[in-house]
């Protein structure tokens, strides 16, 4: 299987190691994409954690809240389709406990998938990623955009994803703030609540 490495990734063998700041760490994380392992790098700045940390606290938070069958996974959780299709997404919501059986891994589509972007993710997020998880059957897709602060939302339409909406953070009063998730009944996620910076009022 072809290996693709970020610049600070060593190889000896079959074993893989991370070198960060001078130090080496053990196996890195990885994606695997069409047949071919993608290494992931470390989160690229803390605006893109601050955005997933906020979206992964608002799904917990209406999951616990309302006692909903339903789980939320940050992207330290793998989504396994195939041997071919191996993923760590973001953010993974689940309604189906089958998929979640092994208690290793989500073996099978979450119900919805939120990718952030970073410049090293924004290729695959928007053309690979996005056309595997159409195929498995993944209901619910947000695209977000941390520079533009904008979310694009696809759901799954008789197979194919169809674009919903595109909600922005902008001075245009006509924007749309408010996404309705339509895998639950009563949940609307405002993205200014998303993309607020740090300490402001």
């Amino acid at each position: 299987m072809e290996e693709l490495s970020y610049e600070d990734n060593v190889y000896e063998g079959e074993t893989k190691y991370e070198i960060i700041g001078g130090k080496v760490f053990g196996e890195p994380r990885y994606e695997i994409i069409g047949g071919v392992k993608f290494i992931m790098s470390p989160a690229p700045n803390l605006t893109h954690g601050t955005i997933m940390n906020r979206i992964m606290n608002i799904f917990v938070s209406y999951i616990l809240s309302n006692n909903v069958k339903a789980a939320a996974f940050s992207d330290n959780t793998d989504v396994y389709f195939s041997k071919e299709e191996h993923y760590m997404p973001d953010i993974s919501v689940v309604c189906n406990p089958e998929i979640l059986k092994s208690r290793k891994r989500i073996e099978g589509a979450p119900d919805l998938i939120v990718e952030v972007l970073s410049e090293s993710t924004m290729k695959n997020d928007l053309g690979k990623k996005k056309d595997i998880y159409e195929r498995h059957g993944v209901k619910e897709y947000w695209i977000v955009d941390p520079w533009a602060k904008r979310v694009e939302v696809y759901h799954l339409v008789e197979g194919r994803f169809v674009l919903d909406d595109v909600y922005m953070v902008s001075e245009d009063p006509e924007s749309k703030t408010a996404i309705k998730v339509s895998i639950f009944e009563d949940l609307t996620v405002d993205i200014r609540n998303i993309f607020k910076w740090w300490f402001d009022d």
